[in-house]
């Protein structure tokens, strides 16, 4: 009955030491090296450049309408000035809210789409360990580092990067 124990306990023992395949990677270089991500970034890029366009030339057109009013200023009655200065200076506020509106509306469609990229790549990693047979897959990154060791081999960056990037382009 001794013997029976101790060959359950050895048993025992031996599969729960088992060797557990762990790999980890560097989230910010596998996000920021993401194809997806690049393509992302240069689509806003040109977007924020036509919104400072669209807004330099209405501010450059209100600027015009505010010279017309200080060259003719002096030939309008001061309650008729002070009128047209209360127009331009509500026209002022209104285009300063809706270029502030605009500007939120651009950050917030940008990070909704980085947030739906970083999901996405959670999802690649998990799905790439399940199909390679890994046990854990550990992110890392220079502000938050929960890998403060890795042997190179168990460093999956490159390698899940390159799927993603390979993904991308289907």
């Amino acid at each position: 009955m001794k013997h029976i124990f101790y060959v359950l306990l050895a048993a025992f023992v031996l599969t729960s030491c088992q060797q557990q395949k762990i790999g980890y990677i560097d989230n910010g270089t596998v996000i920021n090296d993401y194809q997806a991500k690049k393509d992302i970034e240069a689509k806003f890029q040109t977007k924020e450049k036509a919104f400072a366009q669209k807004y330099d030339s209405i501010d450059k057109a209100f600027q015009l309408e505010v010279q017309k009013f200080q060259l003719a200023a002096n030939k309008m009655s001061q309650s008729k000035a002070q009128e047209r200065y209360q127009e331009l200076g509500q026209q002022k506020q209104i285009n300063d809210q809706q270029r502030q509106a605009e500007a939120q509306q651009l950050t917030q469609a940008f990070q909704n789409e980085i947030d739906t990229l970083i999901i996405e790549v959670k999802d690649f990693v998990k799905d790439y360990g399940k199909k390679n047979g890994y046990n854990f897959i550990l992110g890392t990154s220079d502000g938050a580092s929960s890998v403060l060791y890795g042997k190179d081999e168990t460093d999956l960056t490159k390698t899940i990067l390159e799927a993603l990037n390979a993904e991308y382009k289907k």
